[in-house]
């Protein structure tokens, strides 16, 4: 299993030659909250579809 600082090497070399430091961060923030989210998940806490369907229909339907 690579360790954390691998992963983030790996990504950023798959970045394009072109990205900011502030890109670098927010893909490093957006996969932090993935990671954080799918740990959630795995610990049951996520939420079932139809219960996120009823929290947005007021929004779903507009």
């Amino acid at each position: 299993m690579p360790s954390v600082k691998e992963e983030v090497i790996k990504m950023i070399k798959e970045l394009p030659d072109e990205v900011s430091v502030d890109d670098i961060m927010a893909e490093l923030y957006f996969r932090l909250q993935v990671d954080v989210g799918l740990e959630e998940l795995d610990e049951g806490k996520g939420i079932p579809h139809e219960e996120v369907e009823k929290r947005m229909s007021k929004w779903l339907n507009r």
